[in-house]
């Protein structure tokens, strides 16, 4: 692969140890990873000016539900709390196929790639009609993002007690096979991987108790991590103490489900003891401020937990229940939420830039991104700060989570342009959204 020469940027922010911001910096790419950082360097490669420009590493997206993409602001649920709120969606996801699900997931994709966003998770619990998470993992190599998609599950359908529809969910068996079918046939162990699996039962009010133990022991046999929904809002931690006796976090921790190779969605509940736990355990939290507000689930304390030394990364959860895909206003939500917690001094907007892209990478384990240095991979945004949203910035950085833009110039993932001049380059994003609109229209009929 050629070399590709970012030149002369405003300001590199490297997230490096030392926090370095580097004015009228560069960064030299060469062989899908960065091969220096720094001022006046040279190449015979390809040259990308980056005057008037911010340069960040790779946004990282560390939950999502891509396949949700295809129902925004679906009536019945615009105004609903959880619980309700899937009620009316799951009948509609039931009449899902692979199509859908591979569809949804490209507009996702893309969207995630124009707000910066150069690694992304994804949690698909339903597999209806023949959908597999095969789907989403064609999508993104389609696009070009590095992917850690999670095999979701749901075993506990409503003649059971539980939420889903019996038709939505699976026997644990089967769910079992697939997983180890996933993992054996995609998994990356390797640095520098574009596709990472993890396993992800939905939540413990979906799957049984030995499906979480048995996800977990397959998890650690294959070397792969585990992912799920945890203590999101009152209504999770008030089935968690009527059906299982304690709180979510210790029912979590008695399951094996917690250490450096788990990372739980929301934990929006948390009580003071077990983000203790969490931080002393080292699990991860994926953090979801618009979805939580959306929701009207509550604001995570997100202070509390950084202070305790738990690992935090942003997610921008399903756009069901968002309803945008953008990880840079993510990084905002966080920051404004945390100010309306705890005061103005509560969090920076470096520090909210710092869990969208190094906070995002520790909690999936990828040591190899969340920063520009020598070695790591390639996976970089170029911000163009010259335009209206930050016309007027005294401090460029800071803009980029208190007003914008909220779109990349340019987007590079493993050294290849995934966004160039602010549209998607790997993909006929028009034809992408004719095929989104008319599975749409099928949909509500």
């Amino acid at each position: 692969m050629a070399e590709i020469l970012i030149r002369g940027a405003g300001r590199v922010v490297t997230m490096n140890p030392d926090r370095a911001e580097i004015a009228g910096g560069d960064v030299l790419i060469r062989g899908g990873a960065i091969a220096a950082v720094g001022q006046g360097l040279r190449t015979a490669g390809e040259v990308v000016e980056a005057r008037g420009c911010v340069v960040t590493p790779g946004l990282v997206n560390t939950h999502h539900h891509l396949s949700q993409t295809l129902t925004r602001a679906v009536p019945g649920g615009q105004d609903a709390l959880l619980f309700g709120w899937l009620k009316t969606l799951y009948p509609i996801w039931a009449r899902f196929g692979p199509e859908e699900v591979r569809v949804s997931a490209l507009i996702g994709l893309a969207e995630l790639a124009l707000s910066g966003c150069t690694l992304t998770s994804d949690h698909l619990y339903l597999y209806p009609n023949g959908a597999r998470l095969d789907d989403t993992i064609d999508a993104a190599r389609e696009i070009g993002l590095r992917f850690h998609p999670t095999r979701g599950a749901m075993s506990i359908g409503i003649s059971a007690g539980g939420l889903p529809p019996d038709a939505l969910v699976e026997a644990e068996p089967a769910i079992l096979k697939d997983m180890e079918r996933v993992v054996d046939g995609f998994h990356d162990p390797s640095a520098g991987a574009m596709v990472r699996i993890g396993l992800a039962p939905c939540s413990p009010f979906s799957v049984s108790r030995d499906l979480m133990r048995e996800a977990a022991v397959l998890a650690r046999d294959k070397g792969v991590m585990l992912h799920t929904h945890l203590a999101e809002n009152d209504e999770d931690i008030a089935y968690s103490l009527a059906t299982f006796g304690c709180r979510p976090g210790h029912y979590a921790e008695e399951l094996g489900w917690t250490g450096e190779d788990v990372w739980h969605a929301h934990c929006v509940k948390l009580d003071r003891a077990e983000i203790d736990l969490l931080a002393r355990s080292r699990t991860g939290i994926a953090h979801c401020p618009c979805s939580n507000c959306r929701l009207g689930s509550g604001i995570a304390p997100v202070r509390r937990m950084r202070d305790a030394g738990v690992r935090v990364g942003l997610g921008v959860d399903g756009s069901a229940s968002n309803d945008a895909g953008n990880l840079i206003a993510e990084a905002r939500q966080a920051m404004l939420l945390q100010r309306v917690a705890n005061g103005a001094d509560a969090m920076s907007a470096r520090e909210a830039l710092e869990i969208a892209t190094l906070g995002g990478a520790e909690v999936l384990g990828r040591s190899d991104c969340g920063s520009l240095e020598p070695g790591k991979r390639a996976d970089i945004a170029v911000w163009d700060v010259a335009g209206i949203a930050a016309a007027g910035a005294w401090d460029p950085v800071a803009a980029l989570v208190l007003c914008g833009p909220t779109r990349v110039r340019d987007l590079f993932v493993e050294g290849r342009q995934v966004v160039r001049g602010g549209q998607v380059a790997t993909l006929d994003l028009p034809r992408a959204i004719e095929d989104q609109t008319r599975l749409a229209r099928r949909l509500i009929g």
